[in-house]
């Protein structure tokens, strides 16, 4: 039974997440940290499922640790991974690097690095199962919900960490909870990397050609990525949009403040999504303003709440519970890959209507 688990996150949340499962889970004791990357000691006879649920919003993936491997031949560091993770199954092989700054901080983002794709077919040479081997060909090769993976993270150049994990939510599938996300054409702004990324953990179930709202939709990263998925987009903001989402027909742009808005105009919107540069009570305030009126049905939301500071992060439950009380049944967080200091709240109207277990 392992004696640790791991957990990777943003560089800068290494505090909130601590005292995030400080709160939760006290009997975890913290052992050992690089910039986005912790590991914790379990208590014994802890009897955590494969597949446990760390109920973190900032810890972007976890898993079990076997303890770290140390060398500069990638070839002896890949057979010393096999003899950690021992003869038990494995369905899938996740290898990713650490953090190496802050998301969106001088032009980084978090990715699958070439370091990493070069340890994985290290690994996957050395692997003894020689049909998972070929089965894991290529380098972004998603995990099955319910298999069981090697868990591999490149901490420093020449040490990695080893560890697994069971597939079960749709962020665990992928190597470090990153989705893989490539635009087609440039995107307008990060905040389409963000609902692209949003949508993809959180599934909420919007329909084909909905119509969504857009809070603070300048200059229309978000709007965009809703466009090219075939929806409708009310954008809301005094600032200027692009013009490449100006001109799309199935576009609308209101060149106002939220409060400012008639309710009427929500009549026929069902969902919303929030990406505004305030605090959070406001992002809160505003979107309370909509979603509690008679005349509006909204069935959910993705609300990004920007941690303007860390202490912030002591309130989320806080924040999650003002949402359920405006009659959402359904509401997580999570700090996803491509967030900054920030968070993205989901809410769902309806848990009849999930068809999925959150994050």
């Amino acid at each position: 039974m392992p004696e640790f688990i791991f957990a990777t996150c943003q560089i800068g949340a290494e505090p909130a997440l601590k005292a995030e499962i400080q709160r939760s889970r006290p009997d975890f004791r913290f052992a050992f940290s690089r910039p986005g990357f912790l590991t914790f000691k379990l208590p014994e006879g802890h009897g955590l499922a494969a597949d446990f649920d760390l109920k973190s919003t900032f810890a972007r993936a976890y898993g079990f640790s076997l303890g770290p491997v140390a060398g500069r031949a990638f070839d002896a560091m890949a057979a010393e991974v096999w003899r950690l993770y021992g003869p038990g199954p494995a369905g899938a092989v996740h290898v990713w690097q650490r953090d190496l700054d802050a998301a969106g901080r001088h032009g980084y983002e978090p990715a699958i690095t070439s370091s990493a794709i070069e340890a994985r077919a290290a690994i996957l040479k050395a692997c003894p199962d020689k049909k998972l081997a070929a089965s894991q060909s290529g380098p972004f090769d998603e995990a099955k919900q319910g298999d069981f993976v090697l868990d591999c993270i490149l901490v420093e150049p020449n040490k990695w960490w080893v560890g697994h994990h069971r597939a079960k939510s749709p962020c665990s599938r992928f190597a470090g909870g990153m989705f893989l996300i490539e635009p087609k054409e440039p995107p307008i702004s990060r905040a389409w990397y963000k609902v692209y990324e949003a949508l993809a953990w959180s599934r909420l179930p919007i329909p084909p050609g909905s119509r969504i709202a857009d809070l603070g939709s300048a200059p229309g990263g978000t709007s965009q990525a809703l466009l090219e998925m075939g929806h409708w987009a009310l954008g809301i903001d005094p600032a200027e949009m692009s013009s490449r989402v100006l001109q799309h027909p199935r576009f609308t742009h209101l060149r106002l403040r939220t409060t400012q808005v008639r309710r009427r105009e929500f009549r026929n919107i069902h969902w919303l999504l929030s990406d505004m540069s305030v605090a959070p009570d406001y992002t809160l305030d505003a979107a309370e303003s909509i979603v509690t009126r008679a005349d509006v049905r909204i069935h959910g939301m993705l609300l990004t709440l920007k941690l303007l500071e860390w202490r912030f992060s002591e309130r989320i439950g806080d924040y999650v519970g003002r949402v359920r009380s405006w009659g959402f049944d359904r509401v997580w967080t999570r700090q996803l890959a491509h967030n900054r200091q920030e968070i993205c709240l989901a809410a769902l109207k309806g848990r009849a209507n999930s068809p999925f277990n959150a994050d």
